[in-house]
């Protein structure tokens, strides 16, 4: 069965342009994920870990892996746009769909306020003479035109950002590497990866609950599951394949700068958001600080945001299509075929969000990973309801023990959210149940689970 005839027999026509390869959804995850996300928020990371850094990514990889499984289950069965809204929607009903797209419509809006902020923080570093809403609005002029423009003029900037990204990532490491093997009191250390002195599962959960930010964009590679020419296993490969390697990234890079400056030393920083990038100065000197703030700068600011517009706005058009956002969100441009009314609305609030954004990283990064963690937690339920109880499959490897492992692993990070990101989270839910009720009065749509 073709795509296209897939797409049909759920009720849809085919309207975004098919262009994309398995290995151009591969370069949108790592590009999503950024292979040097840890340069943004080591140090927040590094501080609540206890200097485990390490093991904080590798937990909240292993977390990522056994649900991006449950979007490979989900993507073969229902080879829509909008990630988990549409799964959910199909394989349980519009009523939980409809939450778990609002609820990962918070981690993909905040999103970019995030990456921005970071971005011009990092920025700010090189240039600090230059206003910090220069940058902001310099970023997200050049994501909106690249996005309405087209997917394939995204996917082509994405392979030249990843280039330079691994470039920036073998400098660094040549630098730590040289530094740790030729400075007096410097060593390779198992500190980082497990520390039983430090140890213990609130401080390391703590973390993960933070730096499980840096894995969240894998999902991104369904939102373009009608805009790939690779079959119906192309999101499910992806999606396992970027995960494996950006975790081989971030590991190594926060374990050499784990080792540059270790625990005992995180006094030293001036700045916590910044961390990194004192790390990379006395690495590697004034040279190797600047090539990481840039390179944060422009991954962030650039490729990270470029394809989380995308991601986004495919969600919102998705939602718009099925009559939950409003229609006009739903169009797609009659020349670059992309959804670009849905595109510039995610540009103004991005902009919006960023020039008004006042509180800490950690704060907006937890709120985000709790919009991102509850739609997985609805996602691996999806895939347990819709498999083993409907359909009655007896696959119980891929439809009922990996599901349920996502299903525990993500359940526990999600609790070891803080009590505000919970507080503000939940709150956001109770509005899109609200605004899911209010619109099914008011156009008296089926509210069936089954669809």
């Amino acid at each position: 069965m073709s795509e296209n005839k897939s797409l049909e027999s759920l009720g849809y026509k085919q309207e975004l342009k098919r262009s994309l390869t398995t290995k151009d959804l591969v370069v949108y995850g790592l590009i999503f994920m950024v292979p040097i996300a840890p340069f943004g928020i080591y140090g927040t990371v590094m501080s609540i870990s206890e200097g485990m850094v390490v093991l904080a990514y590798m937990i909240g990889m292993v977390g990522m892996i056994f649900t991006a499984f449950s979007y490979w289950r989900m993507s073969e069965e229902f080879p829509v746009s909008g990630s988990v809204y549409g799964y959910a929607t199909h394989g349980i009903g519009k009523a939980v769909g409809f939450v778990s797209g609002w609820a990962i419509l918070l981690d993909y809006i905040l999103v970019p306020a995030l990456l921005y902020v970071v971005a011009a923080v990092a920025m700010g570093s090189v240039l600090p003479g230059v206003p910090f809403w220069v940058w902001v609005v310099g970023f997200v002029a050049f994501n909106t035109v690249i996005n309405v423009i087209g997917i394939e003029f995204t996917s082509r900037l994405n392979w030249i950002m990843l280039v330079y990204e691994v470039i920036v990532f073998i400098i660094f490491c040549g630098a730590a590497i040289h530094y740790i093997t030729t400075t007096p009191g410097a060593e390779f250390t198992f500190n980082p990866i497990f520390n039983a002195d430090k140890f213990s599962i609130s401080i390391v959960l703590s973390a993960v609950s933070v730096c499980v930010l840096s894995f969240l964009g894998f999902d991104g590679i369904s939102t373009l599951a009608e805009e790939t020419k690779g079959g119906a296993d192309s999101v499910g490969r992806a999606s396992i394949w970027a995960l494996f390697l950006v975790g081989g990234f971030f590991f190594v890079q926060t374990y050499l700068a784990a080792c540059v400056i270790p625990w005992e030393g995180i006094t030293t920083f001036s700045d916590i958001d910044s961390a990194f990038y004192e790390v990379a100065e006395v690495a590697g000197g004034a040279a190797v600080m600047w090539i990481c703030a840039i390179a944060t700068g422009l991954a962030w600011g650039i490729a990270d945001c470029l394809v989380a517009q995308a991601a986004i706005s495919r969600i919102i058009f998705s939602m718009a299509r099925d009559g939950f956002l409003p229609k006009p969100l739903a169009k797609v441009h009659p020349r670059f075929k992309t959804p670009h009314v849905a595109t510039i609305l995610i540009a103004i609030i991005s902009l919006i969000i960023t020039l008004g954004f006042t509180q800490g990283i950690q704060d907006l990064a937890e709120l985000i990973n709790f919009g991102a963690l509850s739609a997985f937690i609805i996602l691996n339920f999806t895939v347990i309801y819709y498999f083993f109880y409907k359909k009655k499959s007896r696959k119980y490897w891929k439809h009922l023990i990996l599901p349920l492992i996502g299903l525990f692993v993500i359940g526990v990070v999600w609790f070891s959210l803080s009590a505000q990101a919970m507080k503000l989270g939940l709150s956001w839910t109770v509005i899109g149940i609200i605004l899911y009720n209010f619109i099914v009065r008011i156009k008296k749509k089926d509210i069936n689970l089954e669809v």
